[in-house]
């Protein structure tokens, strides 16, 4: 495991100028003490990313005030109703764009619209069937090229393959790494999407964005992502099967929400989840390639020391207990190389409130790494145990799971290719705990 010094500026949270910004410099302790340790009144929001270091989300102080981007008045969506207007920050302004209504097959035309290929393939109907017919736009292995004809994802297309369902100049095809020629003519039956198996559940939902490919949801602690042993209901998916109802075109050609990532049951924040197979491909890759921006606050226990810095361990399952993750040695064959970069916001009575930019996404990956540095979350019942002195709080306030927020959430949209970037405000129980423990 190595941990390493950060010590570029941070902003301290609080609306302040651009020269007080650049003062903040942890590289010294007395500036640390001096600025990190000052109690601060508690904004809406947080700083912004390391590439905007002295914008604020919602405090215009210290800069040009950050940019948001609201669906226009009079947006409808794939029914005609209008839609409410929802908050995404775009790094380009006037590049965001919501793509035209669709549902169903539909979405991967606008996906091939939106990519800018010229393309001239027919949609219709043949009973519960649609069949896609067109020229394959270039040559080289099939399943490759009908993906970049149609939008459909590869592995979908290879799962039509295996089923008899497409045919190349009137001829069925079932290999998917046949040589075609660029302008060959195709015709794909794709069958419509099976029903989940999950149910649908009318449970509340905040949505932070959504259009016809993608929805991003704030999860509130508490709520299990996905059905599984123990928790067959009440989860994100049934919440999403009945919130996205004929909205889902279907990932691997089932009719269920693409669930790309995920996040603790008792925490709290930012997750996106694809509605089609193109959404769904585009962002797995996204988060395979470490370009999705994920900044998590926790609340840890003591003052960290340094108080940035980055943490780069392996992490896997536990020789001790299956049921908890470890940091494993370097020269591990097990486990998944994991870096997180942590900065203190606030030193708090006996605690802090740290900023956690991920590069990876292991499981517990944030829980896991400050734990390994002797700076376990407040309220983690597996990772942490709390201070003597923080212990009484915790009861009086009723606080009994992991202080962990994904406060930001930032990609390239799998479709439009604009960048998105959702923030999420602390929730009422981490602000609480922050009153109650600041100076």
């Amino acid at each position: 495991m190595k941990v390493t010094q950060q010590v570029r500026p941070a902003c301290p949270r609080g609306a302040v100028s651009i020269d007080q910004c650049l003062r903040v410099d942890l590289e010294v302790a007395a500036a640390v003490l001096r600025n990190v340790g000052r109690r601060a009144n508690l904004p809406d929001a947080y700083p912004a990313s390391k590439q905007q270091p002295a914008a604020f989300f919602r405090n215009g102080a210290g800069g040009k005030a950050a940019k948001f981007r609201y669906q226009r008045p009079g947006d409808l969506d794939g029914h005609g109703r209008t839609l409410p207007a929802r908050r995404a920050e775009s790094h380009w302004p006037g590049q965001h764009r919501i793509a035209p209504p669709s549902h169903g097959l539909r979405t991967t035309f606008a996906f091939a619209r939106a990519c800018g290929a010229q393309r001239a393939i027919h949609l219709h109907r043949m009973g519960d069937e649609a069949i896609i017919e067109g020229a394959l736009t270039g040559a080289g292995r099939l399943d490759k090229a009908l993906a970049d004809s149609t939008g459909l994802s590869r592995e979908r297309i290879k799962g039509l393959l295996a089923e008899g369902r497409v045919a190349v100049e009137g001829k069925p095809v079932s290999q998917p790494s046949v040589k075609v020629a660029a302008g060959a003519a195709f015709r794909i039956h794709v069958p419509e999407a099976a029903p989940a198996d999950a149910r649908p559940q009318d449970i509340p939902l905040v949505i932070a964005y959504e259009d016809d490919h993608l929805v991003v949801v704030d999860k509130p602690a508490g709520l299990v992502v996905h059905p599984a042993a123990g928790n067959p209901d009440g989860t994100l998916v049934n919440a999403l099967l009945h919130h996205c109802a004929g909205q889902l075109s279907g990932i691997g050609g089932v009719a269920r929400p693409g669930i790309v990532h995920r996040i603790d049951k008792d925490t709290s924040g930012l997750l996106v989840v694809a509605k089609s197979d193109a959404a769904h491909e585009g962002l797995a890759k996204q988060f395979a390639d470490h370009s999705i921006e994920r900044v998590y606050l926790a609340v840890v226990n003591g003052h960290p020391a340094p108080p940035a810095g980055t943490v780069r361990a392996r992490i896997g399952r536990s020789d001790t207990n299956r049921k908890k993750m470890a940091v494993l040695p370097d020269a591990s064959s097990r486990g998944k190389h994991a870096v997180t970069h942590y900065r203190t916001l606030e030193l708090l009575d006996n605690c802090a409130l740290v900023e956690c930019r991920l590069e990876t996404g292991r499981t517990h990956q944030v829980r896991v790494h400050l734990a390994s540095i002797g700076h376990a979350l407040l309220g983690d019942p597996v990772y942490g145990r709390a201070n003597s002195r923080l212990r009484p709080v915790l009861q009086r306030l009723g606080f009994s799971r992991q202080a962990l927020h994904a406060a930001v959430l930032g990609f390239l949209h799998p479709v439009t290719g604009d960048r998105l970037r959702l923030t999420s405000d602390l929730p009422p129980d981490m602000r609480e705990l922050i009153d109650e423990t600041g100076h």
